[in-house]
């Protein structure tokens, strides 16, 4: 089968879908929606650049020392009017997939690929909507695809909804986003899947990986030290990150000694002003991004991982983290009920409020009964609902239900 995958290409979620896809013995054609180098495993790579993804993200490569300080003072400007530029994408960004379609349409035609796969809804599924007819399109939902971003303006609810009715299969990583995709217009008698988001867990790759502290040593991390993990980065309108810092004092309080492990925010001008504005430098890592391996490192050693939420599917962070073993605390929505029983394998926490925050973390902290039990509980979940080979072997079923509706 030839798979036209349609995703960001930097992203270690497209890495582990193209890995899968190849081990089905799959030809994968990527179109990336960024800049990015092209993965081994691909056959062919196709840039089509939507929503300015070209101020975005680190990998896009520079020709000149001068064109890389112009893209990072842009970058710059853009992580600190964030919100600003994600209500610009939500007005405009529509209007690339117009730009791009033309260009979409004659890849499919020269690449003839048995099925389009987009990774997410906005932008890859809107472009992926723009096929020709007759060759089948499927599109997987992240956890805010419906629930935010399909609302951020009527350009993007009026393509969103193009997207459902085009759609000839659709994957979710939440039961809740497929009863919400029928909201938006997919037909209840059409294929759908609900598997794990980066197309599973391999547990026997998170087995091989390093388990002591010391590669991260490099950071002032300890595993000497007791440390809570925010796997998340900045997230504009779903992950709560103001909710968190905030709750860090109130837990200082109690547990002076603890640090908060911040991943994806080295360099962020919004956690460098609640570091400061909360006086818990001391106690705060503001780490870069870090390669599976490492983030792997710091779950297994961790305490808790904390991902306070308003809008989310099941993070793959969060099956990643109860894979390692670690505690979690996540916020309570409807689709990570899915996933957490309270006081079980978990705590659900109220968005909102930091004290509710502080309260789940230093119950964690102080109830090592709990965290075993929980890493127990969490162990059989990933093992029975989303180890690697047992997703993979639903993917192809659900591929070929697609191919042969």
């Amino acid at each position: 089968m030839r798979i036209l995958l349609v995703a960001d290409g930097r992203s270690p979620i497209t890495f582990r879908w193209i890995r899968g896809l190849s081990a089905l013995q799959y030809e994968v054609v990527l179109v990336s929606t960024f800049p990015c180098e092209k993965p081994p495993e691909v056959e062919t790579l196709y840039v089509l650049p939507l929503a300015f993804s070209g101020l975005a993200g680190s990998q896009v490569n520079q020709k000149t020392a001068e064109s890389q300080a112009s893209t990072s003072r842009l970058r710059r400007s853009v992580s600190r009017f964030r919100s600003l530029f994600q209500r610009g994408r939500y007005w405009f960004g529509p209007l690339t997939v117009r730009y791009y379609a033309s260009r979409f349409r004659r890849i499919v035609e020269a690449e003839a690929p048995d099925l389009i796969h987009a990774l997410r809804i906005p932008f890859e599924g809107m472009l992926a909507a723009t096929a020709p007819q007759g060759v089948p399109v499927l599109a997987s939902i992240w956890g805010n695809d419906l629930t935010l971003h399909a609302v951020g303006s009527p350009w993007m609810r009026r393509w969103t909804e193009r997207v459902m009715n085009r759609l000839d299969g659709l994957m979710a990583d939440a039961q809740r986003d497929i009863r919400l995709a029928q909201q938006w217009g997919y037909l209840a008698d059409k294929p759908s899947l609900v598997v794990p988001g980066s197309g599973g867990i391999d547990l026997d790759e998170i087995a091989r990986a390093e388990t002591s502290m010391a590669g991260l040593e490099k950071y002032g991390v300890s595993a000497n030290q007791p440390f809570v993990v925010n796997p998340r980065g900045f997230r504009p309108g779903s992950v709560r990150n103001d909710v968190f810092f905030q709750s860090i004092p109130l837990i200082l309080e109690r547990h002076p000694d603890v640090k908060f492990i911040c991943l994806a925010m080295q360099g962020q001008e919004e956690a460098n002003r609640w570091v400061q504005q909360f006086k818990i430098g001391s106690q705060v890592r503001l780490l870069p991004y870090l390669a599976q391996s490492e983030l792997w490192q710091l779950f297994r050693n961790a305490k808790a991982s904390v991902s306070i939420s308003t809008h989310d599917g099941t993070p793959n962070s969060l099956l990643e983290a109860m894979a390692c073993g670690c505690f979690p605390i996540v916020g309570d929505i409807e689709s990570l009920r899915e996933w957490i029983t309270p006081g079980v394998n978990g705590l659900l926490v109220e968005p909102g409020k930091p004290q509710d925050v502080a309260e789940a973390v230093i119950l964690a902290l102080n109830n090592e009964a709990l965290r075993q039990k929980a890493a127990a509980e969490n162990r059989k979940i990933i093992e029975e609902r989303c180890e690697v080979d047992f997703v993979r072997g639903q993917i192809e079923v659900f591929y070929d239900s697609v191919l042969n509706k």
